[in-house]
């Protein structure tokens, strides 16, 4: 029998209903008019969830070289995806996944120089919608990616990125750096130039602030906020292209032909303090970090004992006290100092020799007589190094600068630290305190910015000749060019003379110290060194070389020196006339103009390497021009009176030559790597119109000579 429902519970349940009903209208109204609820603010709730925004990265600036080549930039990479889920195709006719997995692994295979394994391992992934193909399918260039494109493979697609990018590889690496794009887009410096002016280069990043749908897409008809990127500054180097090559290329030659630790040349504009190069190795690759074993760059983070060098400057500070008499003679040996005997690297000495005499053989008791004199002492040598600007970082626009070691207290660390014993350097400071030897006193500060320009045009920042101080008497500096000039010419060796210009130097050869206490002893346990300055009578360049435990002798050093300075003078126009055995090996060019072209190339081809250009019966301008001095083999240019030029075979050209091709043709060139031309887009014999355009490629090791 069923229970009848009185209208008494009826009207419970209705009152219960309506009571709910009530308090939901009540949340309902108190939330429409609220501006907090359980302490949340609904309207930056609501705003936050509809509102996007999206950042604008800025472009990052351009490192060029002296003269305005880009050394590294930004391009665009690519980032290789493949779609496996068969969700996104609608229309088998038109698929939008990787439908045949062997075939696409087959044509990727080598594109991405990867084996076809591999990429099935990828492409088999299961449950995946799409896949990556690890670090060969990552930073791919846009001549790659059109590569890939041309496929047309399906499910084929790309992820679109920014990339710096190293011109010419591991040229100057250590100076310029690099920067890596991070998780979130953003390129950011981490060594060397591309660091210590990460800000400038990395501008502003700009935003975009808008409403979107539930989908996240922008809603039309909506304003929308934007504060628009600033691109990056870009850094023009005091970098001479040119001289950077040669530099590198006589470090890389040392290098296949002999084992060492490390090796650097650095070459500085001796009359503004500027670098023009500074080659190292090791070096690295900054497109491949692979390649990268430190972070430590050579000219400004390596400090190590510098052995007789300093002698430059423990001479030029007891000429600076007043006491410093050339012509005054001294025993030459072996000296005794408290309980350290002190030798010259012959023991048994010249007998008594001057002090002049003594710098040009490299004394080690000339420089501790002259450290230890009563006028001198610990306390005064080591306040002229400092003035010398030994002992304190130089300034140079470069991160991780060392200021070495000064420390010497008792008499025998005075006596080893007149010749660079126990005490340490960084290469940079050397080619500081060498300028006040090529300036009559005074000392120039090096830099390697030469001008940094912001992404509207405007010079914020300019580098140029500064002064560090008169740090010695102009009759000081010209005695020390002097006495450098007797050390590499009536010294100990005549190995270090170039052929083609006048060096003054001073050699240094450096103990190794050995972790358990005292110094190494073995057969290749030094650092070679040489300061030179050239030309001597006006000095242009300072080169500074270090070379530390080679597997070889000091010749090989000399050597790669030498051929360097030659190649620079060569290139920089400063040949003459020097008084060695080699002179014979130096040209000096006449006018060739309006004289008959087959007369011109019959008599210079018996020693140099005659390119003409035109096919005119008579010269109508030439380079170098009249008056220049060249090396034997070197090549002269011989432009004819007709212009009907032809591209010339210019495998194994460098790049210096190239470019005189090319600004004498009037054509336009690119290039990459760097070292010697191994291809050439224009073949041999073809004719030059004003819209040709020259590529090359460069390496590093191509034999020369057939050039």
């Amino acid at each position: 029998m069923k229970k009848r429902v009185t209208v008494k519970s009826s009207m419970y349940v209705l009152l219960i209903v309506a009571f709910f009903l009530c308090a939901a209208i009540v949340k309902l109204l108190y939330v429409a008019v609220a501006s907090d609820v359980d302490g949340v603010n609904l309207k930056e709730f609501a705003a936050s969830r509809n509102t996007k925004t999206k950042t604008l990265y800025a472009s990052r600036g351009t490192i060029y070289d002296a003269s305005g080549e880009a050394l590294a930039l930004s391009v665009n990479s690519y980032t290789l995806i493949a779609y496996l889920s068969d969700s996104r195709t609608t229309d088998m006719n038109n698929p939008k996944h990787v439908v045949d997995k062997e075939y696409t692994a087959k044509m990727l295979a080598p594109i991405l120089e990867m084996e076809e394994s591999k990429i099935l391992e990828y492409l088999n992934y299961e449950n995946r919608y799409q896949v990556e193909f690890g670090s060969k399918g990552k930073n791919l260039t846009e001549i790659v990616k059109k590569q890939i494109d041309d496929l047309e493979l399906p499910g084929i697609d790309f992820i679109e990125s920014t990339q710096r990018y190293y011109k010419m590889g591991n040229f100057a690496s250590y100076i310029i750096g690099y920067a890596k794009t991070n998780d979130s887009g953003e390129i950011v410096g981490e060594l060397g130039l591309e660091s210590y002016f990460n800000k400038e280069l990395s501008g502003q990043d700009g935003f975009v602030t808008y409403q979107s749908d539930a989908y996240g897409y922008q809603l039309p008809y909506v304003p929308s906020v934007t504060e628009e990127a600033k691109s990056g500054s870009d850094i023009h180097l005091t970098i001479d292209s040119s001289i950077q090559l040669i530099a590198e290329n006589a470090i890389h030659n040392l290098e296949d032909s002999h084992d060492f630790d490390f090796a650097i040349m650095t070459v500085m504009d001796a009359k503004t303090g500027a670098i023009v190069a500074s080659a190292t190795s090791p070096n690295y690759n900054p497109n491949d970090l692979n390649t990268l074993t430190s972070y430590l760059n050579p000219l400004v983070s390596y400090t190590y004992e510098p052995g007789s060098t300093m002698k430059i400057f423990s001479w030029a500070a007891a000429m600076e006290e007043g006491y410093y008499k050339g012509e005054e003679k001294y025993l030459s040996g072996c000296v005794e100092v408290a309980d350290v005997k002190i030798c010259d690297h012959i023991k048994k000495g010249w007998g008594n020799i001057t002090y002049d005499y003594g710098f040009a053989m490299s004394s080690n008791t000339g420089a501790t007589n002259l450290a230890l004199n009563e006028n001198m002492g610990g306390q005064k040598l080591y306040n002229y190094y400092r003035k010398f600007g030994f002992g304190e970082k130089t300034g140079i626009e470069l991160s991780g600068e060392l200021k070495g070691d000064l420390s010497f207290k008792y008499k025998s660390e005075i006596a080893t630290a007149s010749f660079g014993q126990g005490v340490t350097i960084t290469p940079v400071q050397m080619l500081q305190a060498l300028t006040a030897i090529a300036n009559d006193g005074v000392m120039l500060k090096p830099y390697i910015v030469s001008k940094i320009v912001d992404g509207s045009g405007n010079v914020t920042y300019e580098g140029g000749k500064t002064i560090a101080g008169k740090v010695m008497e102009s009759a000081t500096a010209q005695k020390m060019r002097q006495l450098m000039y007797n050390a590499n010419y009536d010294g100990l060796s005549k190995i270090w003379q170039p052929d083609t210009v006048t060096m003054i130097a001073k050699t240094g050869t450096a103990q190794i110290p050995s972790p358990n206490g005292g110094y190494l002893d073995g057969q290749y346990d030094n650092i070679y060194s040489v300061a030179g300055i050239f030309p001597e009578e006006d000095p242009e360049y300072i080169i500074y070389v270090a070379v530390k435990r080679i597997v070889g002798s000091q010749r090989n050093v000399a050597d790669m020196t030498t051929k360097a300075v030659d190649e620079i003078a060569a290139y920089a126009n400063l040949t003459e006339e020097v008084d060695t055995e080699y002179t014979k090996n130096i040209i000096t060019l006449d006018n060739y103009n309006s004289k008959k072209t087959e007369e011109v190339k019959n008599s210079l081809s018996e020693n140099l390497r005659v390119v003409v250009l035109g096919t005119g019966d008579y010269i109508t301008s030439q380079y170098p021009k009249k008056d220049s001095k060249v090396v034997v083999g070197s090549k002269v240019f011989l432009i004819t009176n007709k212009t009907d030029y032809q591209m010339p075979d210019i495998k194994g050209w460098s790049l210096a030559e190239v470019k005189t091709l090319a600004k004498i043709m009037g054509i336009k060139f690119t290039y990459t790597g760097y070292g010697y031309v191994i291809e050439q887009s224009i073949e041999p014999g073809k004719e030059i119109t004003s819209d040709s355009t020259l590529t090359i490629t460069l390496e590093n090791s191509i034999n020369k000579e057939k050039a």
